[in-house]
C-alpha cells in the first residue's frame, strides 16, 4: 500500500509540472497587461513600465518561467501582485468556505444520489423507474448557473426563505450556517446527484442479475439483504469511480456557485484573479486544485482495494 501510495505521488510530479507550464504560458500569452491594471488608466508609460520592471515582467519569457518554476519546486507559490501577500495565505484564507461548500454538496450528492438509484434498479421498469430517469435526464442537462439563478429566483426573490448571496460559517451557529449554504448546495449538487443516481441503477441493475444473487434469494435470504449487503457492495466499485469524478469535477463547479452566491472562497479568488491578471494567485490556485486532483484520484484506487479484496496493485 506504501509502495503504491509513492509510485502516485512520483507520477504526480510530472502532471503538476505540465499544468504549471501550461497556465504560466496561457496567463502570459493572453491579452492584457498586469502592470497597466495595477497603474490605472491615467498614468504614464514610464510610471507602467516601472512597475513591469518590479513585477519582473520586462524579463524573456524563458528567464520568467524558470523562476517561476524554481520558486514552485521550493514550494513557494509567489506573492499576489495587487496585494503582495503570499499567494498560500490567500488560499489558506479562502480555504474554509470552499471546504464547506463541497463537503456538504459532496454529502447531499450521496445521501441522495444512491438510495435513489438503488430504489429505480430495485423497481426497474415501473412508474419511480421511469420518473428517476426523467428527472436525473433533465437534471444533467441544466448547467449549473441556470439552476442557481433559478433556485434564487424562486427560493430568495418570490419566497423570501433564503438568502440570495452571503456566507456565515459554523462557527456562527449551525442553523445560520445552514441557511446561508443551502442554496449553494443544491446549485452545486444537483448535477451530481443526477450522475450518480444513474451510474447506481446501471451497476445495481448488473449486479442484480449475477447467479451469487439468485442463490441468496434461493436460499431464503431476504430481500433487503440482498438489495444492501450483495448487490449494492459488489456495485460499490463504479459507484465509487464516478463519486470521485465527480468530486474532482466540482472544482469547476465551485468556481461558478461561489461566483453566483458571493461565496469567499478560493473559487471566488481565482476569478477575482483573472478579472485582475493576477499572475501568482491565477497559477497558485491553479496549482492547488491540482493537488487536490491528485489527491482524490489517489484515494480512489485506495478505495478500490478496501471495496474489493480481489483489486491488487
Amino acid at each position: 500500500m506504501l509502495n503504491l501510495i509513492f509510485k502516485r505521488l512520483l507520477a504526480a510530479i510530472p502532471v503538476v509540472l505540465v499544468v504549471a507550464t501550461v497556465v504560466f504560458l496561457l496567463l502570459r500569452l493572453a491579452p492584457g497587461d498586469p502592470a497597466r491594471v495595477i497603474a490605472g488608466d491615467m498614468a504614464s508609460e514610464q510610471t507602467v513600465a516601472e512597475i513591469r520592471a518590479n513585477m519582473g515582467l520586462d524579463q524573456p519569457l524563458a528567464t520568467q518561467y524558470v523562476l517561476a518554476m524554481g520558486a514552485l519546486l521550493r514550494g513557494d507559490l509567489g506573492a499576489s501582485i495587487l496585494s503582495r501577500e503570499p499567494v498560500s495565505k490567500l488560499i489558506g484564507q479562502r480555504l474554509g468556505p470552499t471546504l464547506a461548500l463541497a463537503l456538504c454538496a459532496i454529502l447531499v450528492t450521496i445521501a441522495s444520489a444512491v438510495p435513489l438509484g438503488v430504489m429505480a434498479a430495485w423497481w426497474h421498469g415501473r412508474l419511480i423507474d421511469r420518473v428517476t430517469l426523467a428527472i436525473t435526464t433533465l437534471a444533467f442537462s441544466i448547467p449549473a448557473f441556470v439552476v442557481g439563478y433559478l433556485l434564487i429566483l424562486l427560493f430568495s426573490v418570490k419566497l423570501g426563505w433564503l438568502p440570495v448571496q452571503g456566507y456565515a460559517s459554523v462557527a456562527q451557529g449551525f442553523g445560520v450556517f445552514a441557511y446561508h449554504m443551502a442554496l449553494p448546495t443544491v446549485t452545486l449538487a444537483v448535477v451530481f446527484i443526477a450522475l450518480i443516481t444513474r451510474i447506481t441503477r446501471a451497476s445495481m441493475l448488473d449486479v442484480l442479475g449475477e447467479d451469487f444473487v439468485r442463490t441468496a434469494r434461493a436460499k431464503g435470504v431476504s430481500e433487503r439483504y440482498v438489495l444492501y449487503r450483495h448487490a449494492l457492495r459488489n456495485a460499490a466499485v463504479p459507484i465509487v469511480t464516478v463519486v470521485g469524478l465527480a468530486l474532482t469535477t466540482m472544482i469547476s463547479g465551485v468556481v461558478v456557485t461561489e461566483t453566483i452566491f458571493n461565496i469567499p472562497g478560493v473559487g471566488r479568488l481565482i476569478v477575482d484573479a483573472v478579472m485582475a491578471r493576477d499572475y501568482p494567485v491565477v497559477q497558485g490556485t491553479i496549482l492547488f486544485f491540482s493537488f487536490v486532483y491528485v489527491f482524490i484520484n489517489l484515494a480512489i484506487d485506495l478505495a478500490y482495494v478496501l471495496l474489493d479484496p480481489r483489486i491488487r496493485y
